[in-house]
């Protein structure tokens, strides 16, 4: 993978909210809901979907500032040192700590790991080593909850449950389907790192969900209903005559399912007026004599600040 710093076009020396301005940017030009059968789009979106993911993450970024990890998030050995790695789906076996949060989805990997075979010989007897690995999942699956089709290293495919409101960074436990155990002993479990990819215009924030919504000077100055979507599906919103850029609407219960609380967090619409790209004539000269457009001034107050 190329370097993250490039991949965002940011220097090393960049902020978190220039990472995130950057990615945003980045994501909505090259997002595949954007760009329907573009591969190279969804290429580049992955790309800088990987690049953020490491950046964003202030204890990632300064592993692999500090060469210990390199663009992809794997460990960088020191210099002379090799050690055997045991291969799994998404990632290497590991000993694994305890986890804070998880989901028991109980066998649902059998397949994967069913078939292997315990390490009898040489006198071991111990439990079976847990197995750790990441899954990338759309937002609107993490959000809605659904199936997550996956490539198992053997070539089957199999359907992963995701429960509906998984979060970024949440780890799904599956019992006992981690390595095998010797002489008869249980096997380990595996941990499931869900990264959920960020979306072309929804963001989470907590269980809330924010949007920008571009609407027009006519709704702008009217009001009126307008369609806006939700992780659950369009929905009306009123919008109120005179709103303006910035102005912020909130949409109660329409956001993330709290998986702890049961609770729902709320949708905010942030409204963005929109000129059209080709102001008509007679837009044009309703401009030119409105008097009342020439008597206000939205920069006022700003002198003070230079």
């Amino acid at each position: 993978m190329t370097d993250p710093y490039s991949v965002l076009g940011v220097p090393r020396t960049a902020s978190e909210e220039d990472i995130r301005k950057a990615f945003r940017a980045l994501a909505k030009k090259h997002h595949p809901d954007l760009n329907p059968g573009d591969k190279a789009a969804e290429a580049k979106f992955k790309e800088i979907s990987q690049a953020n993911e490491l950046l964003s993450d202030a204890e990632k970024r300064r592993r692999f500032d500090a060469g210990e990890i390199d663009a992809t998030g794997q460990e960088v050995p020191p210099r002379g040192f090799y050690r055997d790695q045991a291969g799994g789906y998404g990632g290497k076996y590991e000993r694994a700590g305890a986890h804070d949060s998880f989901v028991d989805m109980g066998g649902v990997f059998s397949e994967m790991f069913g078939e292997r075979r315990g390490y009898g010989g040489g006198g071991f007897d111990m439990s079976g080593m847990p197995v750790t690995y990441s899954l990338r999942v759309p937002f609107l699956v993490a959000a809605r909850g659904g199936k997550q089709r996956v490539d198992l290293p053997d070539g089957k495919t199999l359907d992963i449950d995701i429960p509906e409101g998984t979060t970024d960074g949440q780890t799904l436990r599956l019992k006992g389907q981690g390595m095998p155990g010797s002489q008869g002993r249980p096997a380990g479990d595996a941990y499931v790192e869900i990264r959920v990819e960020p979306h072309a215009f929804f963001e989470a924030r907590d269980n809330d969900i924010h949007v920008e919504l571009p609407v027009t000077i006519t709704e702008a100055a009217l009001g009126g209903k307008v369609r806006v979507p939700t992780v659950a599906g369009p929905v009306m919103l009123n919008v109120p005559a005179g709103s303006n850029t910035g102005t912020s609407l909130r949409l109660k219960g329409r956001g993330l399912l709290d998986r702890r609380s049961g609770q729902r967090g709320d949708q905010y619409v942030k409204l963005k007026v929109v000129m059209p790209e080709q102001p008509d004539a007679k837009l044009k000269e309703f401009l030119e004599n409105w008097e009342a457009g020439k008597a206000y001034d939205p920069r006022q107050g700003m002198e003070q600040f230079t």
